[in-house]
């Protein structure tokens, strides 16, 4: 990057004159970030961003395409987008912003236009799930806060996605936090696709200038007579809730302070029992809830405030008197002691010493010391909303929250989150308190104290909190620790990750070319990224790999096209040759034609439904009242379409399907099924729980959602997910049989079982691949949600009168004959059908012979 006759500033011919101060720390990193994949550590405050920005306007200049940049939250996208549109020498609409807010068809025009896009994750994986938008012009792609990739988060799917289609693939990902350890680090590197890591800390000298002394202190806090009473009574009930875990052999612990990880292993005991269906894991899973909800409370009064516990108890009371509430929240609040507890929430009348010693930390920073500025940080949102009252009597306080409303305490919308750091930056109040959704990267201002409510386990939020401040000068960090509770094991816990991850960046950055190494597997374990082999193998990395994809695989590497070949050439049939024969196929249809139009019984409803599968339901093009769409695929040369309810990206099918070559997914609202596979196969998919928790519980929702199918579709199927169909749970097998019979007799459903997830998806794509290549079939996602037959009709008008029901609306049916012939009978003729009686009758011939009084229209 060219100096300027300024070198105050960065020259480049994509960045505005005179905006970018030039660092040399910076310069450093990206020129290491613009030669390959690579991770950015750099601690909070000093710039990551410009770092992603100078690599992305050195791509514009020299491959052009389009720049992909994501960031974990929407905050945080607009954040980036503001500076980027203010550092870039690029027209504001070629800059453009993709959230949850954008409808997907905005978004896919807007990416074509785009130069460069700022998005959430979660909208790009839906966006390339629904193949809505191609990643193969992308020429950057930059993660922050790339802690995040692991497991299942977005992150990952997309980094695969990006290695496979771009033509010319570079990828850069930032974070002041990698990890707690190497194998994290490691971990994220891989799963990013990344070969080399690139480190800044405060100790190297071209970063040290720009950095500032942060103390940090902590300070114990005695937690008065009251606090420690409610706590009491709630550990008492632990202690006897332990004991009964420990009776049945899941447990050897009855103390109270028992661990997270110690309560999993009891979960996962208990699971163990449940699954040899021993009725002990049930009774014990539900007691093994109240202690986690009890073991919260104890949280909450020990590090927080007693206005949160007092908060959380009243959920409880709430959630224990709704329908359907668990047996285990039902014990909880009438439990005595915690009854008990309970009471003294109410009663007490003070404020829990954090709430005072907080209040003297801001006097001090605010008034003695000239401060301007101060963030409270508290894992509870309603801590932070206690506090905030709290401490607005001496201070100007403004909360900061999340969008999220899932415990009933008022959430904050984006445009909220804006206005109140836009005000907290310009100096309109003194002091934020928030919960964890301002830790991450968004532009806090500098601050003179960073008071932590409580310490937090986790080296990487500690340290993007204490970020904060230190930035412009010296700066104070104070964490509150309420003696002898959990709090003092969070801190410790805390510090020593931290210290661990900081010895491993130092570890990291002193061998590089180990970690290149470690990144890298032996060529023969792995294929070359096509984009980096095309552009002369310049950006190489760690290609990740998902289970669908080495399921696809055999033991040789060969794919499944290439196992069916070699079945074939060693005398075994390859998968296609288990079809029927287009002339059987011809045959089949042919005799199901003629029975769809023979005379339809409609003594259970069939004959109507297998007419109405025949003529197909829905106007295609057009939208059902619920938002369902109604849509008819393109013609798309060889790719074999998928379409995907929006529901089921819960589960990790579609994305597998969407990385295979030659499958193409499509994102919709289904009316109904979970996925459709042409003009005639749609599928519902439930895992062997679901299906049996239906036959325990007795909701008929899965015979409505079959019956919709079977309606819509003249092929439906159902596909079973998971082992255990006769185990699992304790269900007769006759029942699951008679089940299984009437979805197959009586609805005409095909059932499948499948073992998993990595199976689901190998039989949708055959059976689509079958459909659409051998079939010659189309993609029609019919929009009929509930088209009932006309015997169904008619059962819904005469079960509606006096809530006779359809039981006896069918026995009314099949008496008189029709509906008409139903609302004419007289009353001793209505008495003689089985199922009715003088009080039914009455009604009927009360609510069908009543003269109408409904409200006079306004």
């Amino acid at each position: 990057m060219a100096a300027t006759d300024d070198p105050v500033y960065v020259d480049h011919p994509f960045l505005n004159p005179g905006f970018i101060e030039r660092r040399t720390y910076q310069t450093r990193l990206a020129d290491a970030a613009r030669e390959s994949h690579t991770l950015v550590c750099l601690p909070t405050g000093l710039g990551k961003t410009t770092v992603s920005l100078l690599v992305t306007a050195d791509r514009l200049d020299s491959v052009g395409g389009t720049v992909l940049f994501l960031a974990p939250t929407k905050p945080l996208v607009q954040q980036h987008a503001e500076f980027y549109r203010e550092a870039l020498d690029i027209p504001d609409e070629e800059i453009v912003v993709f959230t949850g807010e954008i409808r997907p068809e905005d978004r896919a025009d807007r990416w074509t236009d785009a130069r460069i896009v700022i998005a959430t994750p979660q909208v790009v994986e839906n966006d390339l799930v629904g193949s809505r938008i191609s990643l193969s012009d992308v020429t950057h792609l930059t993660f922050d806060e790339c802690h995040r990739a692991t497991g299942e988060y977005a992150y990952v799917y997309i980094a695969e996605r990006y290695h496979d289609d771009a033509d010319d693939p570079l990828v850069t990902g930032m974070s002041a936090s990698p990890g707690g350890d190497k194998e994290s680090i490691l971990t994220v590197c891989r799963n990013l696709g990344l070969a080399e890591v690139e480190v800044m800390t405060e100790g190297d000298a071209d970063v040290a200038e720009y950095t500032h002394d942060t103390a940090v202190e902590w300070e114990r806090i005695e937690l008065p007579e009251e606090i420690l009473g409610i706590r009491d009574a709630l550990n008492e009930v632990i202690t006897d809730r332990l004991q009964k875990l420990k009776s049945l052999g899941v447990t050897n612990t009855t103390q109270p302070d028992v661990s997270q990880k110690q309560l999993n292993r009891m979960r996962g005991k208990l699971q163990e029992l449940i699954d040899a269906d021993k009725s002990d894991g049930y009774k014990g899973m539900s007691t093994h809830a109240e202690v986690m909800k009890l073991r919260r409370a104890v949280e909450l009064v020990e590090t927080q405030s007693v206005e949160s516990v007092r908060r959380y108890f009243e959920r409880q009371r709430n959630a224990a008197r709704s329908s359907g509430a668990s047996k285990a929240s039902q014990r909880l609040v009438a439990e005595p002691r915690v009854r008990e507890a309970m009471r003294l929430t109410e009663s007490f009348d003070g404020t829990h010493p954090k709430f005072s010693r907080a209040r003297i930390l801001l006097a001090q920073t605010l008034g003695i010391e000239g401060g301007d500025r101060v963030i409270v940080f508290t894992e509870s949102r309603d801590t932070a909303e206690a506090l905030t009252d709290f401490l607005s009597a001496s201070f100007d306080t403004h909360r900061f929250v999340g969008q999220g409303d899932k415990e009933t305490s008022e959430g904050m919308t984006q445009t909220e989150q804006q206005d109140t750091l836009d005000a907290f930056r310009n100096g309109e109040f003194e002091v934020l308190v928030s919960t964890s959704v301002a830790e991450e990267g968004l532009d806090v201002p500098e601050v003179d104290l960073v008071l932590f409510f409580e310490p937090v386990p986790t080296a990487i939020r500690s340290i993007q909190r204490k970020g904060r401040t230190g930035r412009q000068a010296d700066g104070r960090v104070v964490v509150l620790l309420a003696e002898d509770t959990r709090d003092e094991a969070y801190y410790w816990i805390s510090k020593r990750r931290e210290d661990e991850m900081e010895s491993e960046l130092r570890e990291l950055k002193g061998v590089a070319g180990e970690v290149e190494s470690e990144l890298t597997p032996p060529q023969a374990a792995l294929n070359a990224y096509d984009g980096a082999a095309a552009a002369g193998g310049k950006h190489t990395a760690s290609k990740p790999e998902s289970d669908a994809d080495a399921a696809a695989t055999g033991a040789d590497g060969s794919s499944d096209d290439e196992a069916d070949t070699a079945a074939a050439s060693n005398g075994q049939s390859g998968l296609a040759e288990f079809g029927a024969t287009d002339a059987e196929v011809e045959r089949a249809e042919d005799e199901g034609d003629a029975t769809a139009d023979g005379d339809a019984t409609d003594a259970d409803g069939g004959g109507d439904a297998e007419a109405a599968r025949e003529d197909g339901n829905g106007a295609e093009g057009d939208d059902t009242d619920d938002g369902s769409v109604v849509a008819t695929a393109g013609d798309d040369g060889e790719e074999t379409e998928i379409v995907v309810d929006q529901r089921e990206l819960d589960a990790a099918i579609a994305k597998d399907l969407s990385k295979r070559e030659g499958i193409r997914t499509r994102l919709e609202t289904l009316a109904v099924g979970d996925y459709v596979l042409s003009d005639r196969v749609a599928v519902e998919r439930k895992s062997v729980a679901d299906f049996l928790d239906t036959l325990l519980g007795g909701d008929r929702s899965l015979f409505e959602q079959i019956g919709d199918l079977s309606r819509a579709y003249a092929r439906p199927i159902l596909v079973l997910e998971g082992e255990g169909l006769y185990e699992e749970r304790n269900v007769h097998p006759d029942a699951v049989r008679g089940a299984l019979a009437s979805l197959a007799v009586d609805f005409d459903v095909s059932v499948l079982q499948t073992g998993g997830e990595a199976e689901t998806g190998e039989l949708l794509r055959t059976i689509a691949s079958r459909e659409q290549s051998e079939r010659d079939r189309t993609v029609s996602v019919h929009g009929e949600k509930s088209a009932k037959t006309r015997s169904e009709q008619q059962e819904y008008v005469v079960s509606s009168i006096a809530d006779i029901g359809p039981v006896t609306a069918q026995s009314l049916l099949r008496a008189f004959g029709s509906v008409e012939h139903v609302m004419c009978a007289q009353k001793a003729d209505l008495r003689e059908v089985d199922g009715v009686g003088e009080v039914t009758a009455s009604r009927i011939r009360e609510v069908v012979g009543s003269e109408y009084k409904g409200a006079d229209p306004e």
